[in-house]
């Protein structure tokens, strides 16, 4: 069993903003795969569902974004799943480009507070990754502000499509492997 965990932060005031393209991802996937994400429970909403032949809970922590480990590690103990195989957290990066992909089996939180609280719940880095390159702060901004905005007029196209791909790249995640899923998605996009 797998969960795929898409990190935001919940709320109407937080839909499409950069924070939240984790939830984004999180639809896109429970939209191709015919799951409903509504059910309420480990602090997030969750969905159960087939992907690839593998069954799957599909997750959006509603902890807000700084605290997504407690529910993270909720999830992981109630369903006992290996966090280090069986895990795929999704979320928004400053540090790469508009549309690009990086997939990761480990890493630092890469000053990503959301991840760096997953990494204190389990105690580890070694779970797998899918980050969404959402664009470097410009000069002047407070990185709040920035990542709690909406996406440029001009982003929108390229966002739309690198939420499908890195909903594809899961799928691939899953059925092939995080190493296929890589060779495959991590060359898509400018760094």
């Amino acid at each position: 069993m797998y969960v795929i965990a898409g990190l935001g932060n919940p709320g109407a005031k937080y839909e499409n903003t950069r924070h939240n393209i984790g939830f984004m991802v999180i639809d896109a996937l429970a939209g191709k795969n015919g799951i409903s994400v509504t059910e309420k429970k480990h602090k997030a909403c969750i969905g159960k569902g087939i992907i690839g032949g593998e069954k799957v809970i599909l997750a959006k922590p509603q902890t807000f974004m700084n605290l997504s480990g407690e529910s993270i590690r909720e999830i992981i103990d109630y369903y006992k799943i290996e966090e280090k195989t069986e895990l795929i957290v999704i979320s928004d990066d400053i540090s790469l480009s508009v549309g690009a992909l990086r997939i990761r089996k480990k890493g630092s939180a890469g000053g990503h507070n959301g991840l760096k609280n997953i990494i204190l719940h389990l105690g580890h880095d070694e779970f797998q990754r899918i980050r969404l390159g959402v664009g470097e702060k410009p000069s002047g901004y407070d990185l709040a502000d920035y990542v709690l905005g909406h996406f440029q007029e001009e982003d929108r196209v390229l966002i739309a499509e690198s939420v499908k791909q890195a909903a594809e790249a899961a799928e691939v995640m899953i059925t092939e492997g995080a190493d296929k899923a890589m060779n495959q998605f991590n060359k898509k996009g400018k760094v």
